[in-house]
């Protein structure tokens, strides 16, 4: 028995020293910069120890309205993209003709690149001097001014953004959930209409509980992308979030590295550091909810 956990702890060895290397490492070291005062990357020199750096990124506007943008976009996107997952999901499962070609079409903007798809948007939705893009077209057809969703006021915006990474993320969510539906027990079914039970009734008694596992996942994963949003703003707005009022946290990180005002790790790692407790927290607060409303 010892002789094979000795090999069964050797073949673990590779992963654990992946992960020392590639994430408690980094962890660490980020850490350690957060914390140092003053720091000179070019001469690697700081002068002194201390929590100024947190002061600074919490006082400064830049990230405060990283961290505004972030929550509002965890906070509409995340239960607003699982939800439509669910049901899309259930019609899909629903319907026997088709049902491979309609699994195909909707699971597309997955494999798509998301700069090409950002680009899109932005043609649909940006306002120019030759024409209002197509979706000002629409509203001129119901009566509706003009609207710049890519320049304009702050809740165009973020509409756009919002409706933007629930395209993107939706694909993936309609993929995990028509599996887990395509898994649950027919027995259960076949009992329910034996006794007559309404599909209202299936649904919330039968199907939910069956596939929470997948639903669980598929918030806490959202959460998590969500707060690590970047790209999605970029794809939109151009690489200058802070002068579009659109930046996130992930990318007033960045910024703090290697934008116009970058050269300052040390901020950059502090809001790194809080970033990580953001979403662990968040995680955290999942686990415990899931205990009582998950079923294993």
């Amino acid at each position: 028995m010892e002789k094979q956990n000795k090999k069964a702890w050797l073949y673990l060895l590779p992963a654990f020293l992946f992960l020392a290397v590639f994430m408690i490492y980094p962890l660490i070291d980020v850490l350690v910069y957060s914390v140092e005062e003053g720091y000179n990357s070019a001469s690697q020199t700081f002068f002194g120890v201390g929590g100024y750096n947190y002061s600074y990124v919490l006082h400064d506007p830049y990230f405060l309205q990283a961290l505004k943008n972030t929550f509002l976009l965890v906070i509409i996107t995340v239960p607003l993209s699982t939800a439509l997952a669910l049901l899309i999901s259930v019609g899909l499962s629903s319907i026997r003709a088709l049902r491979d070609l309609l699994q195909t079409i909707y699971f597309l903007p997955y494999v798509t690149n998301t700069l090409a798809v950002g680009l899109v948007f932005m043609i649909l939705f940006k306002k120019t001097a030759y024409s209002d893009g197509l979706i000002n077209l629409l509203l001129h057809w119901f009566g509706s001014p003009s609207i710049d969703f890519i320049e304009g006021p702050y809740w165009a915006k973020m509409f756009v953004l919002c409706f933007y990474t629930i395209w993107v993320v939706l694909p993936f969510k309609i993929l995990i959930l028509t599996s887990a539906l395509a898994s649950v027990n027919q027995d259960y079914y076949n009992a329910a209409r034996v006794d007559g039970t309404r599909r209202g009734r299936i649904f919330w008694r039968i199907t939910l509980p069956m596939i929470s596992p997948m639903i669980f996942y598929l918030v806490i994963t959202g959460f998590i992308g969500a707060f690590k949003a970047y790209n999605d703003a970029v794809a939109l707005f151009g690489t200058n979030l802070n002068a579009a009022g659109m930046n996130t946290i992930v990318g007033y990180v960045y910024d703090m590295l290697y934008g116009d005002s970058g050269g300052y790790p040390s901020y950059a790692s502090a809001a790194a550091i809080l970033l990580f407790v953001i979403v662990l927290t968040i995680t955290c607060i999942n686990l415990l909810v899931s205990k009582k409303h998950v079923h294993y």
